[in-house]
Protein backbone atom coordinates (compact mmCIF):
# COMPACT_ATOMS: atom_id res chain seq x y z
CA UNK A 1 0.00 0.00 0.00
CA UNK A 2 1.37 3.48 -0.90
CA UNK A 3 0.22 6.52 0.86
CA UNK A 4 -1.34 7.58 -2.46
CA UNK A 5 -3.45 4.79 -2.34
CA UNK A 6 -5.17 6.13 0.90
CA UNK A 7 -6.46 9.37 -0.75
CA UNK A 8 -9.89 8.77 -2.44
CA UNK A 9 -10.00 10.56 -5.91
CA UNK A 10 -12.06 13.22 -6.56
CA UNK A 11 -12.75 14.05 -10.25
CA UNK A 12 -11.42 17.72 -11.09
CA UNK A 13 -13.82 20.00 -13.01
CA UNK A 14 -11.74 22.40 -15.17
CA UNK A 15 -14.39 24.09 -17.00
CA UNK A 16 -15.83 25.23 -13.24
CA UNK A 17 -12.40 25.93 -11.85
CA UNK A 18 -11.38 28.43 -15.10
CA UNK A 19 -14.43 29.79 -15.05
CA UNK A 20 -14.38 31.44 -10.90
CA UNK A 21 -10.79 31.92 -11.13
CA UNK A 22 -11.01 35.50 -12.94
CA UNK A 23 -14.23 36.13 -11.10
CA UNK A 24 -12.46 35.58 -7.67
CA UNK A 25 -9.12 37.57 -8.51
CA UNK A 26 -11.06 40.49 -9.76
CA UNK A 27 -13.19 40.60 -6.33
CA UNK A 28 -10.61 39.41 -3.43
CA UNK A 29 -7.42 41.52 -5.35
CA UNK A 30 -4.48 40.84 -3.07
CA UNK A 31 -6.65 38.69 -0.76
CA UNK A 32 -6.66 36.41 -3.64
CA UNK A 33 -3.70 34.35 -4.29
CA UNK A 34 -2.25 31.24 -6.23
CA UNK A 35 1.11 31.20 -5.87
CA UNK A 36 3.10 27.83 -5.64
CA UNK A 37 4.15 28.71 -2.36
CA UNK A 38 1.03 29.50 -1.14
CA UNK A 39 -1.35 26.84 -2.83
CA UNK A 40 1.01 23.88 -1.39
CA UNK A 41 1.41 25.63 1.82
CA UNK A 42 -2.65 25.19 2.38
CA UNK A 43 -2.55 22.13 0.56
CA UNK A 44 -0.57 20.49 2.79
CA UNK A 45 0.47 21.20 6.15
CA UNK A 46 2.10 18.40 8.71
CA UNK A 47 0.18 15.38 7.40
CA UNK A 48 2.35 12.85 5.88
CA UNK A 49 0.23 12.17 3.01
CA UNK A 50 1.00 13.63 -0.51
CA UNK A 51 0.52 17.29 -1.21
CA UNK A 52 -2.86 17.92 -3.20
CA UNK A 53 -2.68 21.37 -3.94
CA UNK A 54 -6.00 24.26 -4.64
CA UNK A 55 -6.00 26.06 -7.44
CA UNK A 56 -6.27 29.59 -5.20
CA UNK A 57 -6.32 30.76 -1.92
CA UNK A 58 -8.72 33.21 -0.77
CA UNK A 59 -8.47 34.98 2.68
CA UNK A 60 -12.30 35.95 3.85
CA UNK A 61 -13.48 39.01 5.93
CA UNK A 62 -16.59 38.37 6.34
CA UNK A 63 -19.07 35.29 6.79
CA UNK A 64 -21.01 37.33 3.73
CA UNK A 65 -18.10 37.09 1.67
CA UNK A 66 -17.08 33.37 2.68
CA UNK A 67 -21.03 33.25 1.50
CA UNK A 68 -20.41 35.04 -1.93
CA UNK A 69 -17.39 32.39 -2.69
CA UNK A 70 -19.48 29.43 -1.82
CA UNK A 71 -22.45 30.69 -3.76
CA UNK A 72 -19.95 31.32 -6.97
CA UNK A 73 -18.41 27.68 -6.72
CA UNK A 74 -21.47 25.93 -6.36
CA UNK A 75 -22.79 27.64 -9.44
CA UNK A 76 -19.35 25.99 -11.13
CA UNK A 77 -19.50 23.49 -9.43
CA UNK A 78 -15.97 23.69 -7.92
CA UNK A 79 -14.28 22.30 -4.60
CA UNK A 80 -14.06 24.54 -1.64
CA UNK A 81 -11.59 23.72 1.31
CA UNK A 82 -11.52 25.72 4.54
CA UNK A 83 -8.48 26.21 6.24
CA UNK A 84 -8.02 27.64 10.04
CA UNK A 85 -3.98 26.88 10.60
CA UNK A 86 -3.17 24.00 8.96
CA UNK A 87 -2.31 21.92 12.06
CA UNK A 88 -4.42 18.97 11.03
CA UNK A 89 -2.89 15.42 10.88
CA UNK A 90 -5.14 13.60 8.51
CA UNK A 91 -4.50 15.43 5.43
CA UNK A 92 -8.17 17.69 6.08
CA UNK A 93 -6.81 20.48 4.02
CA UNK A 94 -5.81 18.68 0.72
CA UNK A 95 -7.28 19.26 -2.33
CA UNK A 96 -7.86 16.02 -4.07
CA UNK A 97 -10.14 17.83 -6.95
CA UNK A 98 -8.23 21.10 -7.04
CA UNK A 99 -10.35 24.26 -6.23
CA UNK A 100 -10.91 27.19 -3.85
CA UNK A 101 -9.11 27.19 -0.68
CA UNK A 102 -11.05 29.84 1.90
CA UNK A 103 -8.37 30.76 4.73
CA UNK A 104 -10.18 31.79 7.75
CA UNK A 105 -7.43 33.35 9.73
CA UNK A 106 -8.29 36.91 8.72
CA UNK A 107 -11.87 36.31 10.67
CA UNK A 108 -9.86 36.75 13.64
CA UNK A 109 -12.00 38.83 15.70
CA UNK A 110 -13.71 38.52 19.08
CA UNK A 111 -17.30 39.69 19.23
CA UNK A 112 -18.26 39.65 22.33
CA UNK A 113 -17.93 38.46 25.91
CA UNK A 114 -20.64 37.61 28.08
CA UNK A 115 -18.52 37.20 31.85
CA UNK A 116 -21.71 37.25 33.59
CA UNK A 117 -22.99 33.95 31.67
CA UNK A 118 -19.24 32.28 31.08
CA UNK A 119 -19.38 32.80 27.12
CA UNK A 120 -18.24 34.29 24.37
CA UNK A 121 -18.79 34.98 20.29
CA UNK A 122 -15.30 34.97 17.92
CA UNK A 123 -15.33 34.43 14.77
CA UNK A 124 -13.63 31.46 13.35
CA UNK A 125 -10.16 32.31 12.54
CA UNK A 126 -9.68 33.58 16.73
CA UNK A 127 -7.09 31.28 17.58
CA UNK A 128 -7.48 29.58 21.39
CA UNK A 129 -3.88 31.16 22.61
CA UNK A 130 -6.04 34.75 21.42
CA UNK A 131 -8.95 33.91 23.32
CA UNK A 132 -7.01 33.10 26.47
CA UNK A 133 -5.18 36.64 26.02
CA UNK A 134 -8.10 38.39 25.18
CA UNK A 135 -10.19 37.29 28.15
CA UNK A 136 -7.12 37.15 30.51
CA UNK A 137 -8.33 40.30 32.87
CA UNK A 138 -12.08 38.77 32.94
CA UNK A 139 -11.08 35.89 35.02
CA UNK A 140 -12.21 33.37 32.47
CA UNK A 141 -10.35 31.14 30.52
CA UNK A 142 -11.04 28.74 27.61
CA UNK A 143 -9.78 25.22 28.74
CA UNK A 144 -9.55 23.25 25.24
CA UNK A 145 -5.89 22.85 24.30
CA UNK A 146 -5.02 20.82 21.82
CA UNK A 147 -1.11 22.01 21.54
CA UNK A 148 -1.05 23.77 18.46
CA UNK A 149 -2.50 27.09 18.30
CA UNK A 150 -5.12 26.18 16.30
CA UNK A 151 -7.96 28.16 14.89
CA UNK A 152 -10.83 27.94 16.75
CA UNK A 153 -13.32 27.36 13.74
CA UNK A 154 -10.70 24.73 12.61
CA UNK A 155 -10.65 23.10 16.42
CA UNK A 156 -14.75 23.11 16.12
CA UNK A 157 -14.42 21.43 12.73
CA UNK A 158 -12.23 18.36 13.93
CA UNK A 159 -14.35 18.18 17.19
CA UNK A 160 -10.52 18.74 19.05
CA UNK A 161 -9.80 17.87 22.35
CA UNK A 162 -6.31 17.72 24.49
CA UNK A 163 -4.40 17.80 27.24
CA UNK A 164 -7.52 19.72 29.87
CA UNK A 165 -10.11 16.98 27.88
CA UNK A 166 -10.51 14.45 30.89
CA UNK A 167 -11.55 17.80 33.06
CA UNK A 168 -13.31 19.88 30.55
CA UNK A 169 -14.46 18.11 27.62
CA UNK A 170 -13.70 18.30 24.17
CA UNK A 171 -14.96 20.42 21.65
CA UNK A 172 -18.52 19.43 21.44
CA UNK A 173 -18.95 20.40 24.97
CA UNK A 174 -17.44 23.92 24.50
CA UNK A 175 -19.67 24.76 21.40
CA UNK A 176 -23.18 26.48 22.39
CA UNK A 177 -24.01 27.68 18.81
CA UNK A 178 -22.48 28.29 15.04
CA UNK A 179 -22.88 30.57 12.02
CA UNK A 180 -22.67 28.52 8.94
CA UNK A 181 -21.89 28.94 5.24
CA UNK A 182 -23.85 25.75 3.85
CA UNK A 183 -23.01 24.42 0.32
CA UNK A 184 -25.15 26.89 -1.53
CA UNK A 185 -23.96 29.87 0.47
CA UNK A 186 -27.12 30.28 2.60
CA UNK A 187 -26.08 31.83 6.30
CA UNK A 188 -27.60 29.25 8.89
CA UNK A 189 -27.37 30.16 12.50
CA UNK A 190 -27.05 27.01 15.32
CA UNK A 191 -27.52 26.81 18.45
CA UNK A 192 -27.56 30.01 20.54
CA UNK A 193 -26.34 31.08 24.39
CA UNK A 194 -29.00 29.19 26.45
CA UNK A 195 -27.14 26.32 27.91
CA UNK A 196 -29.75 23.98 27.10
CA UNK A 197 -32.66 23.69 24.71
CA UNK A 198 -34.52 21.37 23.18
CA UNK A 199 -35.95 22.93 19.87
CA UNK A 200 -35.49 20.73 16.79
CA UNK A 201 -32.47 19.02 15.53
CA UNK A 202 -29.01 19.73 17.37
CA UNK A 203 -27.56 21.05 14.10
CA UNK A 204 -24.85 22.47 16.00
CA UNK A 205 -23.35 19.05 17.11
CA UNK A 206 -23.72 18.11 13.39
CA UNK A 207 -21.73 20.65 12.54
CA UNK A 208 -18.95 20.10 15.31
CA UNK A 209 -16.34 17.46 13.33
CA UNK A 210 -17.89 17.49 10.44
CA UNK A 211 -14.32 18.51 8.94
CA UNK A 212 -15.79 21.38 6.54
CA UNK A 213 -17.88 18.65 4.69
CA UNK A 214 -21.21 20.14 5.60
CA UNK A 215 -19.93 23.35 5.72
CA UNK A 216 -18.09 25.95 6.54
CA UNK A 217 -17.79 27.64 10.39
CA UNK A 218 -17.52 31.26 10.41
CA UNK A 219 -18.55 32.31 13.96
CA UNK A 220 -18.91 30.73 17.39
CA UNK A 221 -20.32 31.00 20.69
CA UNK A 222 -18.10 28.86 23.07
CA UNK A 223 -18.47 28.37 26.96
CA UNK A 224 -15.88 29.76 29.28
CA UNK A 225 -14.74 28.71 32.65
CA UNK A 226 -13.38 30.60 35.83
CA UNK A 227 -9.73 30.40 36.26
CA UNK A 228 -8.78 28.27 39.17
CA UNK A 229 -7.93 28.97 42.56
CA UNK A 230 -5.17 26.61 42.60
CA UNK A 231 -3.11 24.95 39.97
CA UNK A 232 -0.61 22.27 40.96
CA UNK A 233 1.47 20.26 38.19
CA UNK A 234 3.94 17.33 38.66
CA UNK A 235 6.00 14.84 36.90
CA UNK A 236 6.30 11.31 38.30
CA UNK A 237 8.03 8.43 36.90
CA UNK A 238 7.02 4.60 36.65
CA UNK A 239 9.28 1.31 35.95
CA UNK A 240 7.17 0.77 32.95
CA UNK A 241 4.15 2.02 30.98
CA UNK A 242 1.85 -0.47 32.34
CA UNK A 243 2.14 0.69 35.78
CA UNK A 244 1.65 4.70 34.80
CA UNK A 245 -1.75 3.40 32.76
CA UNK A 246 -2.83 1.78 35.47
CA UNK A 247 -2.57 4.46 37.49
CA UNK A 248 -4.42 6.59 35.20
CA UNK A 249 -7.13 3.89 35.13
CA UNK A 250 -7.49 4.01 38.76
CA UNK A 251 -7.26 7.52 39.38
CA UNK A 252 -10.27 8.13 36.71
CA UNK A 253 -11.98 5.11 38.53
CA UNK A 254 -11.69 6.87 41.91
CA UNK A 255 -12.91 10.36 40.98
CA UNK A 256 -10.13 12.42 41.42
CA UNK A 257 -11.44 15.56 39.24
CA UNK A 258 -7.25 15.48 37.70
CA UNK A 259 -7.45 18.74 34.90
CA UNK A 260 -4.84 16.95 33.03
CA UNK A 261 -3.05 13.48 32.93
CA UNK A 262 -0.03 13.02 30.74
CA UNK A 263 1.65 10.00 29.50
CA UNK A 264 4.93 10.24 27.76
CA UNK A 265 6.78 6.62 27.09
CA UNK A 266 10.80 6.20 27.73
CA UNK A 267 11.44 7.23 24.36
CA UNK A 268 8.93 10.25 24.18
CA UNK A 269 10.88 11.82 27.80
CA UNK A 270 14.28 11.36 25.43
CA UNK A 271 13.12 12.98 22.40
CA UNK A 272 12.21 16.05 25.02
CA UNK A 273 14.99 16.63 26.71
CA UNK A 274 17.13 16.71 24.13
CA UNK A 275 14.36 19.45 22.01
CA UNK A 276 13.17 21.48 25.06
CA UNK A 277 16.32 21.08 27.17
CA UNK A 278 14.88 19.33 29.98
CA UNK A 279 16.78 16.33 32.54
CA UNK A 280 13.77 14.42 33.06
CA UNK A 281 14.02 10.74 33.82
CA UNK A 282 14.09 8.85 31.01
CA UNK A 283 11.61 6.77 32.07
CA UNK A 284 7.68 6.27 31.26
CA UNK A 285 6.16 9.34 32.44
CA UNK A 286 3.21 11.11 33.71
CA UNK A 287 2.25 14.93 33.71
CA UNK A 288 -0.43 15.72 36.19
CA UNK A 289 -2.45 18.78 36.48
CA UNK A 290 -5.02 19.57 39.03
CA UNK A 291 -7.46 22.53 39.59
CA UNK A 292 -9.63 23.75 42.38
CA UNK A 293 -9.53 25.18 45.46
CA UNK A 294 -6.27 25.40 47.79
CA UNK A 295 -7.82 22.66 49.61
CA UNK A 296 -9.27 20.47 46.71
CA UNK A 297 -6.18 20.39 44.95
CA UNK A 298 -3.99 19.77 48.23
CA UNK A 299 -6.55 17.02 48.44
CA UNK A 300 -6.67 15.73 45.08
CA UNK A 301 -2.71 15.80 45.52
CA UNK A 302 -2.48 13.22 48.25
CA UNK A 303 -5.07 10.49 46.64
CA UNK A 304 -2.96 10.64 43.18
CA UNK A 305 0.08 10.04 45.55
CA UNK A 306 -0.78 7.70 47.26
CA UNK A 307 -2.12 5.55 44.16
CA UNK A 308 0.67 6.19 42.45
CA UNK A 309 2.46 5.29 45.07
CA UNK A 310 0.47 1.74 44.71
CA UNK A 311 1.91 1.04 41.18
CA UNK A 312 5.32 2.02 41.84
CA UNK A 313 5.31 5.63 40.88
CA UNK A 314 8.78 7.83 42.32
CA UNK A 315 8.50 10.39 44.05
CA UNK A 316 6.46 13.88 42.34
CA UNK A 317 8.98 16.79 41.00
CA UNK A 318 6.15 19.74 41.52
CA UNK A 319 5.80 22.66 39.38
CA UNK A 320 3.68 25.27 41.17
CA UNK A 321 5.59 28.50 39.84
CA UNK A 322 3.40 29.13 36.91
CA UNK A 323 6.76 29.74 35.07
CA UNK A 324 7.88 26.55 35.86
CA UNK A 325 4.37 25.01 34.39
CA UNK A 326 4.00 26.73 31.49
CA UNK A 327 7.88 25.42 30.65
CA UNK A 328 6.40 21.86 31.78
CA UNK A 329 3.31 21.92 29.38
CA UNK A 330 5.49 23.67 26.47
CA UNK A 331 7.81 20.92 26.48
CA UNK A 332 4.63 18.61 26.25
CA UNK A 333 3.23 20.10 23.32
CA UNK A 334 6.54 20.25 21.57
CA UNK A 335 6.35 16.33 21.70
CA UNK A 336 5.85 15.96 18.19
CA UNK A 337 8.58 18.45 17.38
CA UNK A 338 10.61 16.61 19.39
CA UNK A 339 10.17 13.19 18.39
CA UNK A 340 11.31 14.40 14.33
CA UNK A 341 14.25 14.74 16.12
CA UNK A 342 15.20 11.00 17.08
CA UNK A 343 15.48 9.88 13.10
CA UNK A 344 16.77 13.18 11.24
CA UNK A 345 15.48 12.88 7.81
CA UNK A 346 12.98 10.85 8.87
CA UNK A 347 9.10 11.64 8.01
CA UNK A 348 6.47 11.53 11.29
CA UNK A 349 3.62 9.39 10.48
CA UNK A 350 1.69 10.51 13.23
CA UNK A 351 -1.79 8.45 14.29
CA UNK A 352 -4.36 8.97 17.17
CA UNK A 353 -6.23 5.78 18.92
CA UNK A 354 -8.94 6.46 21.68
CA UNK A 355 -10.59 3.22 23.94
CA UNK A 356 -11.89 3.20 27.33
CA UNK A 357 -10.01 4.12 30.02
CA UNK A 358 -10.24 -0.01 31.10
CA UNK A 359 -8.53 -0.86 28.28
CA UNK A 360 -5.93 1.56 28.36
CA UNK A 361 -3.21 -0.16 29.67
CA UNK A 362 -3.74 -3.39 27.57
CA UNK A 363 -3.74 -1.29 24.41
CA UNK A 364 -0.63 0.98 25.39
CA UNK A 365 1.16 -2.43 26.15
CA UNK A 366 0.50 -4.32 23.14
CA UNK A 367 0.92 -1.33 20.78
CA UNK A 368 4.72 -1.37 22.25
CA UNK A 369 4.76 -4.76 21.88
CA UNK A 370 4.09 -4.25 18.13
CA UNK A 371 6.80 -0.77 17.96
CA UNK A 372 8.79 -3.09 18.93
CA UNK A 373 8.78 -6.58 17.03
CA UNK A 374 8.76 -4.10 13.46
CA UNK A 375 12.18 -2.42 14.70
CA UNK A 376 10.39 1.02 14.48
CA UNK A 377 11.75 4.15 16.45
CA UNK A 378 8.28 5.11 17.88
CA UNK A 379 7.46 7.50 20.84
CA UNK A 380 4.19 7.27 22.58
CA UNK A 381 2.68 10.53 24.12
CA UNK A 382 -1.26 10.51 25.19
CA UNK A 383 -3.85 12.18 27.08
CA UNK A 384 -4.59 9.34 28.48
CA UNK A 385 -6.92 10.88 31.37
CA UNK A 386 -9.67 9.90 28.62
CA UNK A 387 -7.89 6.79 26.90
CA UNK A 388 -6.66 8.99 23.78
CA UNK A 389 -2.95 8.46 22.89
CA UNK A 390 -1.05 9.11 20.04
CA UNK A 391 2.31 7.12 18.31
CA UNK A 392 4.92 8.79 15.97
CA UNK A 393 6.35 6.56 13.83
CA UNK A 394 9.81 7.49 11.87
CA UNK A 395 10.34 5.96 8.54
CA UNK A 396 12.28 6.97 5.21
CA UNK A 397 9.10 7.82 2.95
CA UNK A 398 11.44 7.56 -0.28
CA UNK A 399 11.63 3.38 1.45
CA UNK A 400 8.39 1.88 -0.24
CA UNK A 401 9.08 -1.57 1.90
CA UNK A 402 9.46 0.28 5.31
CA UNK A 403 6.05 2.65 4.37
CA UNK A 404 4.18 -0.63 3.68
CA UNK A 405 5.97 -2.20 7.14
CA UNK A 406 4.53 0.84 8.56
CA UNK A 407 1.18 1.09 7.00
CA UNK A 408 0.27 -2.18 8.42
CA UNK A 409 1.23 -1.20 12.06
CA UNK A 410 -1.25 1.57 11.66
CA UNK A 411 -3.75 -0.43 10.30
CA UNK A 412 -2.96 -3.05 13.28
CA UNK A 413 -3.54 -0.27 16.10
CA UNK A 414 -6.46 1.38 14.69
CA UNK A 415 -8.63 -2.11 14.07
CA UNK A 416 -7.12 -2.73 17.60
CA UNK A 417 -8.79 -0.13 19.29
CA UNK A 418 -11.90 -0.52 17.50
CA UNK A 419 -12.01 -4.16 18.85
CA UNK A 420 -11.38 -3.44 22.15
CA UNK A 421 -14.44 -0.83 22.23
CA UNK A 422 -12.31 2.27 21.36
CA UNK A 423 -12.48 4.50 18.28
CA UNK A 424 -9.77 4.87 15.47
CA UNK A 425 -9.46 8.66 16.51
CA UNK A 426 -10.08 10.43 19.93
CA UNK A 427 -9.03 13.80 18.07
CA UNK A 428 -6.88 13.68 15.01
CA UNK A 429 -10.36 13.50 12.55
CA UNK A 430 -11.16 11.31 9.91
CA UNK A 431 -9.59 13.42 7.02
CA UNK A 432 -8.04 11.38 4.20
CA UNK A 433 -6.46 9.35 6.30
CA UNK A 434 -8.97 7.26 8.48
CA UNK A 435 -11.62 6.87 6.00
CA UNK A 436 -10.41 3.35 5.95
CA UNK A 437 -11.29 2.30 9.15
CA UNK A 438 -15.16 4.42 9.49
CA UNK A 439 -16.85 1.03 8.27
CA UNK A 440 -15.01 -1.44 10.57
CA UNK A 441 -15.79 0.64 13.66
CA UNK A 442 -19.71 2.41 12.28
CA UNK A 443 -21.05 -0.35 9.95
CA UNK A 444 -24.09 1.17 8.41
CA UNK A 445 -23.64 4.30 10.37
CA UNK A 446 -21.50 4.73 7.70
CA UNK A 447 -24.33 4.92 5.14
CA UNK A 448 -26.47 7.03 7.18
CA UNK A 449 -23.32 9.91 7.36
CA UNK A 450 -23.56 9.44 3.53
CA UNK A 451 -27.15 10.18 2.82
CA UNK A 452 -26.12 13.66 4.93
CA UNK A 453 -23.74 14.60 2.74
CA UNK A 454 -25.46 14.09 -0.49
CA UNK A 455 -28.80 15.99 1.24
CA UNK A 456 -26.87 19.02 2.67
CA UNK A 457 -23.98 18.85 -0.41
CA UNK A 458 -25.54 17.05 -3.63
CA UNK A 459 -22.62 18.54 -5.57
CA UNK A 460 -20.03 17.36 -3.22
CA UNK A 461 -17.97 20.76 -3.25
CA UNK A 462 -17.65 20.75 0.45
CA UNK A 463 -13.95 19.64 1.43
CA UNK A 464 -14.79 16.48 -0.75
CA UNK A 465 -12.50 13.32 -0.48
CA UNK A 466 -12.80 13.49 3.45
CA UNK A 467 -14.72 11.58 5.98
CA UNK A 468 -17.10 9.94 3.25
CA UNK A 469 -16.74 9.19 -0.09
CA UNK A 470 -19.97 10.31 -2.51
CA UNK A 471 -20.55 10.81 -5.97
CA UNK A 472 -22.13 14.17 -7.00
Amino acid sequence: MTLASLQVPVERNTDGIEAVLPQLKEQFGTRYQSSHSMREQHGHTTTWLPNQLPDAVIFAHSTEEVSAIVKLCAAHRVPIIPFGTGSSLEGHVNAPGGGISIDLSQMNQVVAVHQEDLDCVVQAGVTRKQLNEFIRDTGLFFPIDPGADASLGGMAATRASGTNAVRYGTMKDMVLGLTVVMPDGTIVKTGGRAKKSSAGYDLTRLMVGSEGTLGIITELTLRLFGVPEAVSAAICHYPDVESACNTVISAIQCGIPVARIELLDTLQVKAVNGYSKLSLKEAPTLLVEFHGSEEGVKEQVELFGSISEEFGGGDFEWATRPEDRSKLWAARHDAYWAGLSLRPGARGLSTDVCVPISKLAECVTATQEDIEACGFTAPIVGHVGDGNFHVLVLADDQNPEEIANVEAFIERLNYRAIDMGGTCTGEHGVGQGKMKYLAYEHGAGVDVMGSIKRALDPLNIMNPGKIVAIEP
